[in-house]
């Protein structure tokens, strides 16, 4: 095991999950499965057995569950203390608010996309990998990419927030769309049909004309239940009066975070 490699514990009782993580995990030439539990309890004792950086949680456990096991891990003096990436079947936002009060740094909603699982991983490790080789599942040598920040997790944060629904594929469009812009502004400038929403459709093997809608739905769905008092508050706009487009909330959303980050800049 390489000292270098980031130490993952994955607490699942689906074994068939875990075998599929820990052969993706070791394919990477930069992290590698400490542990593996299938309970909350075993979970605990592994946290407490080796050291951790970052661990995949599951929410259903027997014996404790994922809330549980974030619970007792408070009362643990545990160094260094891991990241948590949860996984769940649900897309439930009580959950999700629970879990991130308690100390979860990212949700999936399974099914997992494992290449994006890596990547988070890299992100909460406890340093960068530069010039390392991983090997594919289909066992071709590939060079890791090094960690770069990612607005996906602000991204989440912000949608659970104003209550866009999570159970919704356009939940998921409208997440990448977001951050797609953020990482390049120029997608909004030559329209959303003919950049954005192709690269989001294929991402996701859809059609432009589905995340267009998908999107909409999502934000029809806000609309009417969702949290539109923070959304004027945030972006200081009281001036609508019907449900933004679907251009005109991805704008706003993007730009939000750009100055959210700006802010927590200049503080430091």
């Amino acid at each position: 095991m390489g000292a270098d490699r980031i130490r993952i514990l994955i607490a699942d009782n689906n074994v068939e999950l875990c075998d599929m993580l820990t052969e993706f995990i070791e394919s990477q030439g930069d992290m590698t499965v400490v542990a593996t539990a299938m309970d909350g309890e075993a979970a605990l004792e592994a946290l407490s057995e080796f050291a951790i950086d970052v661990v995949i949680l599951d929410v259903a456990m027997p014996r404790l569950d994922g809330i549980a096991v974030l619970q007792r891990m408070r009362e643990l003096d545990l160094q260094p203390h891991p990241r948590i990436i949860v996984l769940s079947a649900l897309g439930r936002e009580d959950i999700m608010h629970r879990l991130t009060n308690l100390g979860a740094d990212y949700y999936v909603v399974k099914p997992i996309d494992l290449e994006v699982l890596a990547e988070r991983i890299r992100e909460f490790g406890p340093s960068p990998t530069q010039g390392v080789e991983s090997t594919s599942m289909s066992g071709t040598r590939v060079p890791v990419r090094q960690r770069t920040p990612s607005y996906e997790l602000q991204v989440t944060e912000m949608l659970h927030k104003l209550g866009i629904p999570a159970h919704m594929k356009g939940y998921l469009y409208l997440r990448d769309a977001v951050q797609m812009v953020l990482e390049d502004d120029r997608l909004l400038a030559g329209g959303l049909t003919k950049k954005l929403y192709p690269m989001v459709a294929d991402k996701y093997q859809s059609s432009p004309g589905g995340v267009e809608a998908a999107i909409r739905n999502a934000l029809t769905a806000w609309w009417e239940r969702g949290n539109r008092e923070l959304f004027a508050s945030m972006t200081g706009r009281n001036g609508y009066g019907k449900i933004p487009t679907n251009s005109a909330m991805i704008a706003e959303l993007a730009d939000q975070i750009r100055f959210n980050a700006l802010e927590k800049r200049q503080t430091l």
